[in-house]
């Protein structure tokens, strides 16, 4: 089955809930200060692109698009539901962000996440869909609780 993925609606109590244990687990596996998961405000930027992703209707992943410059995007809210996992809606939703992120002529697509072991099956999706290490980019710093990623949009 293949999820349904919408604009994401930042005030759907569903995706408020979502977002919330997203933030809230993030947050708490990682230290202080190293968190850097966008809350209701930031995922309403007018420089952030916000999906969801539907079971029917439970909502089962989140993910968005920043616009760093031009040429390069972040992935920023990437979540999907504890239940649905290993079943292929995180990878759905990050190869959505990516195709939107070529449909804009976007180059460099980065992201930053945990290093903790919390944080390994994200680590594999990445790695798994071509993201390789990088250096700290747009305002972050070197961090042992951070692992910076990034994808050449320009290949394949």
């Amino acid at each position: 089955m293949t999820m349904q993925i919408r604009t994401g609606d930042t005030f759907d109590p569903r995706v408020i809930a979502l977002l919330d244990h997203h933030v809230t687990a993030a947050r708490a596996q990682t230290a202080p200060g190293s968190a850097h998961a966008l809350d209701l405000v930031g995922l309403r930027a007018p420089d952030v692109a916000f999906w969801t992703g539907w079971d029917s209707e439970t909502l089962v992943a989140t993910g968005a698009l920043k616009t760093i410059s031009a040429l390069h995007g972040e992935v920023k809210s990437m979540h999907t539901l504890q239940t649905t996992r290993r079943r292929g809606f995180g990878g759905e939703m990050l190869r959505h962000i990516i195709t939107q992120a070529r449909a804009r002529g976007v180059t460099r697509l980065s992201l930053e996440t945990g290093s903790w072991d919390y944080f390994k099956p994200a680590h594999a999706l990445y790695r798994a869909h071509g993201f390789v290490a990088c250096g700290p980019f747009e305002g972050y710093v070197e961090d042992p609780n951070s692992l910076f990623l990034t994808l050449d949009l320009t290949c394949g």
